[in-house]
C-alpha cells in the first residue's frame, strides 16, 4: 500500500462521472482492496522459502519494468527530474525498501491475518507523523479518539499481558515499523515532493528504481532460487506481490484518483485489513477469536474517525 496519495491529492477531485468510466473506477477500487489484502498470504508463503529481503527484491524487480513502461507511455519521465534524486532516494527507502521489508519480516513472524490487520494502523502513524513533524495536525477530541481506538486495537491483537499463546512481539514491532516508515514517507512527500508537482507515476517509478538498486546492493542472494521449488510461493511473489500488488496497483490507484478523486481513493485503505483477515481465517486456517474481531473493529473505527475529521 505504498502509493503516493500525498502527491495525487494535490489535484482537485475529478468531476462527477457516470457510466462505464465510473464502473471501471469502482472495479479498480475493488481490485486494490482485494490485491493489497491478499499480499500478506503471498508473503507468508514465500517466507517459508526465502528471506524477507529476497521477497522484497523480487517484488520490486518484477514491478519496476511494467511501471516504468506505463510512466513512459504517459510521458511522465523527464531527465530534468534527476535534480531531485535525493528526494527519490529518501522515498525509495521509506515508502518501498524498508516499508516492504518490515511488512515481509512481520508477516514471517505472525499469522498472515494478524499481519494484515496490523497493517491497517498505517493511517494512525501518518496522522502522528504529521502532528510531530509538520505541526499541521491538531489533537482534538475526534483525532485523539481515533488514535486511542486504533492503538487499543493493536493491544488487543498483540495481548502483551498474556503469558501463554501470545503472538511474537517482534512480528508486531516490524509491522509497526513498516507503518511508521509509510507515515513518515507521507510527511516527507507532502513537505518536499508535493511542491515539485511531479506526476505520481513518475515518482512511483523513480522510488521503485532506486529501491531496486539499494536492495540489490544489500540483499544476500544465496538461496533465492528456492522460491521456485514451491509453485504457490513463486506465483504469489511474481504475480501477487510484484505484478498485481505493486505495478498494476499503482496504475489502478492513479486511475481511481482521476475518476473518483483523491479522498475517495484514500478510503481503499479500509479494505485490505478485512480481506487479509478473511483470507487468513478461511484459507490459511489462522485462529481468530472474539478479541481479534474486536481488534479489527477498533482499528478500522479509529481510521474512519480520523478520515471523517479530515473531511
Amino acid at each position: 500500500m505504498a502509493l503516493n496519495s500525498h502527491v495525487a491529492q494535490r489535484g482537485s477531485p475529478s468531476k462527477a462521472i457516470s457510466g462505464s468510466p465510473r464502473v471501471a473506477a469502482l472495479l479498480a477500487f475493488s481490485f486494490l482492496g482485494i490485491t493489497w489484502g491478499s499480499n500478506f498470504i503471498f508473503m507468508k508463503w514465500a517466507s517459508a522459502q526465502i528471506t524477507p529481503a529476497q521477497i522484497v527484491l523480487l517484488r520490486v524487480l518484477v514491478a519496476l519494468p511494467p511501471l516504468a513502461l506505463f510512466a513512459f507511455s504517459q510521458r511522465a519521465l523527464r531527465w530534468d527530474h534527476l535534480r531531485f534524486v535525493h528526494h527519490f532516494v529518501v522515498m525509495s527507502l521509506l515508502a518501498t525498501a524498508i516499508y516492504y521489508w518490515a511488512f515481509a519480516k512481520g508477516t514471517q513472524l505472525l499469522p498472515s491475518s494478524i499481519a494484515g490487520l496490523l497493517s491497517g494502523t498505517a493511517p494512525l502513524f501518518t496522522f502522528l507523523c504529521s502532528y510531530l513533524f509538520l505541526r499541521e495536525e491538531r489533537i482534538g477530541l475526534a483525532s485523539a479518539t481515533g488514535v486511542v481506538l486504533g492503538y487499543l486495537g493493536v493491544l488487543l491483537v498483540m495481548r502483551p499481558w498474556s503469558a501463554s499463546g501470545s503472538l511474537d512481539p517482534a512480528g508486531g514491532g516490524y509491522m509497526m515499523l513498516g507503518s511508521f516508515c509509510l507515515g513518515c514517507s507521507f510527511v516527507y512527500a507532502r513537505k518536499f515532493i508535493g511542491p515539485l508537482n511531479l506526476p505520481g507515476t513518475a515518482l512511483a517509478t523513480y522510488q521503485m528504481a532506486f529501491a531496486a538498486v539499494f536492495l540489490l546492493a544489500v540483499t544476500d542472494l544465496d538461496g533465492i532460487n528456492r522460491i521456485f521449488s514451491d509453485t504457490r510461493a513463486w506465483v504469489g511473489v511474481v504475480l501477487g506481490l510484484g505484478l498485481c500488488g505493486t505495478s498494476l496497483a499503482y496504475m489502478a490507484y492513479y486511475f481511481v484518483v482521476r475518476q473518483l478523486g483523491a479522498l475517495a481513493a484514500s478510503s481503499v485503505g479500509y479494505i485490505p485489513p478485512v480481506v487479509a483477515l478473511l483470507i487468513g481465517v478461511f484459507l490459511a486456517g489462522d485462529p481468530i477469536d472474539a478479541l481479534g474481531y474486536a481488534a479489527v473493529s477498533l482499528i478500522l473505527s479509529g481510521v474512519v474517525i480520523l478520515q471523517l475529521r479530515r473531511r
